[in-house]
């Protein structure tokens, strides 16, 4: 069987090694503060098109709609929760990028920090939680449409696209060790 749960649990495990490279980045800082800017910039980008644009956009355009067609009583507690998590992820991602462009390299580390932890937190959520739901909620059947479903937004958003995001993400860990 093709699993959504398993795209989802595939692409966290991407997002965590981006997680990774912005907790080390802040030793930058200090020596090298233009590779820094350049890094966390790359970082910023990668959040908004791979873990957002890709990733997010799956969970909040199909698995949380059905999750919510399957039980009303998920919609305004656990699914809501985490699209309230994902706005929040939005506006942090601008806090960071707006100290980056006052050159206020501390503070974009301390929120970048703030952002990595809040999302470990929502990953650990979906992981454990959200994502059994979604196993235990839909037959085999209905797991495959929504597996095609990614497929089909992976391809609209640009199947090329999200392969040179995972690319440039290994070129920004072989860059900071």
């Amino acid at each position: 069987m093709k699993s959504p749960v398993k795209v989802l649990f595939d692409e966290h495990d991407i997002i965590l090694s981006a997680i990774a490279i912005a907790k080390d980045a802040g030793r930058l800082i200090e020596n090298n503060e233009a590779a820094y800017e350049i890094l966390i910039r790359e970082l910023i980008g990668f959040f908004r098109e791979y873990a957002d644009q890709y990733h997010h956009y799956k969970e909040e355009q199909i698995l949380f709609p059905e999750m919510s067609k399957k039980n009303e009583l998920l919609e305004e507690g656990v699914i809501q929760e985490m699209f309230e998590h994902h706005t929040d992820f939005r506006s942090m991602i601008k806090s960071i990028e707006i100290f980056l462009n006052s050159k206020d390299y501390v503070q974009a580390q301390l929120e970048l920090n703030n952002y990595s932890e809040a999302l470990l937190d929502h990953i650990a959520v979906e992981n454990d939680e959200v994502f059994q739901i979604a196993e235990t909620l839909f037959d085999t059947d209905e797991l495959e449409k929504i597996f095609f479903r990614f497929e089909d937004c992976d391809r609209e958003l640009g199947d090329a696209n999200k392969t040179k995001l995972v690319n440039q993400l290994k070129e920004m860990q072989a860059s900071i060790c």
